[in-house]
Parts: structure tokens; C-alpha cells; sequence
């Protein structure tokens, strides 16, 4: 069984004070409509865990009333920081799941075939994450005002969600980073501390996280553009 557990807890403080930005309207929905109806429709996920900030259960609840939802989900509180929220996604899952899908609420662009492709390989491999090669030339800066030194981007990848796992290893992961008293900004750096290698799944198409308000118009463009040709993510050993 694999069950997807999607952030939803985050304050997202960069749109601007008493602005939550998994609410804000795109393509006539709110974020995060879009991003819970991708693993509702992803054939590979049987159950839905979403992750919300406490008091926000009636919202969601609302929302998934004018949703056309398949699959059983549960509604969890977040905890403080992102690491926190998926702990808890994860003591909530059921029983019989094996393998669990990460997913930011904010990415509601996410393809089913990413989803599936994600999957896949973490059933097969033990972990895999959506993830795009670095385009851009990057620059280390120790003090934010000089460059220290050109990074070869040929070895960088800038990574997404989904992230997939074996639930033990995620678990496992977490437990060691709640252990060490680390702050980590996704799951894949869990997995690095108890030596898991995490596979990358080439994400070839656009797969935006809701961050800034320019977002919104981009994530608005892509969903227009859905139904055209679209080619299959690409697992990289």
C-alpha cells in the first residue's frame, strides 16, 4: 500500500503577512485543491495523509467537499518545522503502507506520471526524489556579498516533491535526525544520514513550488497548457 502524505502546515511567509498561500485562486481553485486532487488521481496512491496547520481542519474539510475525491483521507496537525509535520504524516498513515509519497502542498503542477515514476523507484531502490539539473552558473558566497567560488553545476540538482520511501527507511531517517537535534529543509537529507542512497527521478516537466506571488501566474500558465504531449520522467541511476 502506498499512501502520499502532503505538507499543508506552512505559513509561507514570503507572499506577505495574513496571506496563506495553499488558499490563494489558481485555474479557479486553490493551490493545494489541485495538488490533493494530482495524488487523488495518481493510481499508485491509495490513501491521502494531509498535514494542516491546527485549527485549519474545517477549512480543509470544506475543501474536500467540492473536490470529486476517491481515495480515504486524515487530516493531521503539523508541528513546527517541516521535519515535524512529516513525523506526524507518518505516525498516521495505516497499517498496511509501505511505501510513502512526500509531497509540499504548494506544488500543484505535480504530473501523474512524476507521481508514479517517484513511486516506482522508491519501491524498487528504497528512495527517489523529483528532481531537475541545475541550468544556471551557481556561486558560493560565504557572507552573502562576495563570491567565494563557482560550484560545477554538472553535478547539481535542484530537488523537488514528490519524495518517495520505504516507510521504514523514512522513519528510520527522521528518528535519527530528531536524535541529533538537526534541522533539515526536505526528507531526501534524512536518508543521507543513515547512508540511503535516494535515486533521482528526472522531473522534465515545470513542477513550481507556490513560494512568491509570481508563482501564481506562472503555476496559472502551466495548468492551462495541461493536455498537450508530455514526456515520461526519467529514473537516473
Amino acid at each position: 500500500m502506498t499512501t502520499a502524505i502532503i505538507v499543508a502546515a506552512g505559513k509561507g511567509t514570503r507572499m506577505g503577512p495574513n496571506v496563506d498561500k495553499l488558499f490563494l485562486d489558481i485555474a479557479g481553485r486553490p493551490v493545494v485543491a489541485h495538488t490533493w486532487q494530482r495524488f487523488d488521481d495518481a493510481n499508485c496512491i491509495q490513501e491521502i495523509i494531509l498535514v494542516v496547520r491546527d485549527g485549519m481542519q474545517s477549512a480543509f474539510q470544506d475543501l474536500a467537499k467540492g473536490l470529486a475525491l476517491k481515495k480515504p483521507f486524515r487530516l493531521v496537525a503539523g508541528g513546527a518545522e517541516r521535519q515535524d509535520s512529516v513525523w506526524n504524516g507518518l505516525h498516521a498513515v495505516s497499517d498496511a503502507t509501505e511505501i510513502v509519497a512526500i509531497q509540499d502542498g504548494a506544488r500543484p503542477c505535480t504530473s501523474l506520471a512524476l507521481i508514479e515514476a517517484t513511486v516506482e523507484a522508491a519501491r524498487e531502490c528504497g528512495a527517489a526524489v523529483a528532481a531537475q539539473p541545475v541550468t544556471d552558473t551557481i556561486k558560493e558566497s560565504a557572507n552573502g556579498k562576495v563570491i567565494d567560488r563557482t560550484l560545477d553545476r554538472s553535478k547539481l540538482w535542484a530537488v523537488q516533491t514528490p519524495q518517495a520511501f520505504h516507510l521504514e527507511i523514512i522513519h528510520r531517517g527522521l528518528a535519527e535526525v530528531k536524535k541529533r537535534g538537526m534541522h533539515v529543509t526536505d526528507d531526501t537529507a534524512a536518508c543521507e544520514l543513515i547512508g540511503q542512497k535516494v535515486h533521482l527521478i528526472s522531473s522534465i516537466q515545470p513542477n513550481p513550488k507556490i513560494t512568491t506571488p509570481e508563482d501564481i501566474a506562472y503555476a496559472a500558465l502551466l495548468l492551462q497548457r495541461e493536455g498537450m504531449t508530455t514526456q515520461a520522467p526519467r529514473l537516473r541511476r
